[in-house]
């Protein structure tokens, strides 16, 4: 029997590796040793994206000192591939024809596990980072620039990452307003400055179809894991669109890009360099299936192993998991999914959508959060031995 396990993260858990690892102990225990397991590790563009495509690529990857977040220093990867090394599918949604690839990963530098729980909030975030590393790469001779934006702790329309490429934001009194994050949206009065000269192109892997703006927007649904409490999403989000619209004026673009789906991912940090720069999204599963050649992969396996932290509603726009299983279904292999918590329904819901796939929920009932965070490992283990060997037990 041929398994394939390919897990994203648990955030505040486990990275992808960690969660695979802790997986193919529970299929050993359950299948015996001489199971046949390939790991593959996912990434939506969050923790992990730089070092599992770089290292997947054979690339190298550096440090570098940046802003994080909270405007302290934090350490980011940039992850450097040739682009010979690319597969033709691979440069179909990357048409780069010679040269550097560089790889950034958004987490890295603006991301939520970088604030600890009880001090999130996205008017205290930004984005600065994320412009540096982007700065970096451009003097670095870059050719192109991929940067995955899962994982982010900001909602600020990307005005950091502008203000990191070269962009000035001024107050009533024609003040630089430096390190710029939402709590300081109502000081702004204009916006000056261009960007960086030779800004390579930019191709943001993304899954999600949210516009800016709106009840599927930015602040709507991806606020309130960010800190955003529910009577502040309205207010937060004509405060976004305010700024989105000054952006949109100085780089002379029209503000119906707030629409453009994949703007309200990260934040709107797409929309900006979008509007800015003319950057690109592109499909973050399709990127990574065809990176590591995912579907060949899942034609070999028996049946798939994936999950990632938490699995509603929203997983079912695109997510790495949902996008694995409904792969799987393709090619009629059963496949499993496990997540720290699901929402509530959502078995019922992917019994009626998918005929060859099951979800379920790691940590035991009533087991604290943060409990649950740090039992991830020996959770996930334990409930993949459970479900497998019900599964699959008679015939080991």
């Amino acid at each position: 029997m041929r398994v394939l396990i390919a897990f994203d993260k648990f955030k505040d858990s486990m990275t992808a590796p960690v969660a695979c690892e802790a997986a193919i102990r529970g299929a050993r225990r359950a299948l015996g040793e001489t199971v046949e397991i390939e790991s593959a590790p996912l990434t939506d563009g969050g923790e992990g994206f730089c070092e599992i495509l770089t290292t997947g690529a054979g690339g190298q990857l550096t440090m570098h000192s940046v802003s994080g977040p909270k405007s302290t220093p934090v350490s980011a990867p940039i992850g450097w591939v040739d682009s010979s090394s690319l597969s033709e599918s691979v440069h179909s949604m990357i048409p780069i024809c010679d040269g550097k690839l560089a790889i950034i990963e958004m987490a890295s530098a603006a991301g939520l596990e970088q604030v600890p729980r009880s001090d999130r909030h996205p008017n205290y975030c930004t984005t600065f980072g994320v412009g540096q590393l982007i700065a970096i790469a451009t003097e670095n001779q870059a050719n192109a620039i991929l940067l995955g934006i899962g994982g982010s702790a900001t909602s600020d329309v990307g005005l950091g990452a502008l203000e990191a490429l070269g962009i000035q934001f001024f107050d009533t009194e024609n003040r630089v307003i430096e390190q710029i994050k939402p709590v300081d949206w109502p000081r702004v009065a204009g916006i000056k400055g261009s960007l960086l000269k030779e800004i390579p192109p930019i191709y943001i892997a993304c899954d999600v179809d949210n516009p800016l703006l709106g009840p599927r927007g930015a602040a709507a649904v991806y606020g309130p894991q960010k800190g955003l409490a529910q009577n502040e999403i309205s207010a937060f989000d004509s405060a976004s669109g305010k700024v989105a619209d000054l952006i949109c004026k100085h780089f002379e673009q029209p503000s119906d890009l707030r629409d453009t789906p994949g703007s309200g991912a990260a934040g709107g940090v797409g929309f900006a360099l979008k509007v800015a720069c003319g950057a690109n999204y592109i499909p973050g599963f399709e990127l990574v299936t065809a990176w590591i050649d995912l579907e060949a992969k899942i034609q070999r396996a028996n049946c798939v192993l994936s999950g990632e932290g938490k699995i509603d509603r929203s997983s079912l726009a695109g997510k790495g998991p949902i996008a694995l299983a409904k792969s799987a279904e393709a090619q009629s292999k059963a496949s499993f999914l496990f997540a720290g918590a699901l929402e509530d329904g959502l078995p019922q819901l992917f019994k009626e959508q998918f005929s060859r796939c099951e979800v379920f929920a790691i940590s035991p009932d009533g087991l604290e959060l943060e409990q649950a965070l740090r039992d991830g490992a020996i959770n996930l283990e334990s409930k993949v031995t459970k479900i497998l060997t019900e599964v699959y037990g008679d015939e080991c």
